[in-house]
């Protein structure tokens, strides 16, 4: 499995914003895959990257915005 999915491929996915983000632009989105995988980009950047991660490494990355392990 690629950590990526290409961009054409992300265009027909239903891509969610939290409730908690503001107007300001800069969000991240999450978009479920098919497989029950999820996919991660840039509001900002929708044509541009789009990570994929596993429920495992989900998780892991959802518990690290919330400890502030990005900061």
């Amino acid at each position: 499995m690629k950590p990526y999915i290409e961009s054409a491929s992300a265009a027909g996915l239903e891509w969610v914003k939290s409730s908690y983000s503001g107007n300001n632009g800069n969000c991240t989105e999450v978009a479920a895959l098919p497989d029950g995988d999820r996919a991660v980009r840039d509001s900002k950047r929708p044509e541009g990257p789009v990570l994929r991660f596993g429920s495992a490494g989900f998780r892991a990355f959802l518990d690290g915005v919330v400890d502030g392990s990005f900061r």
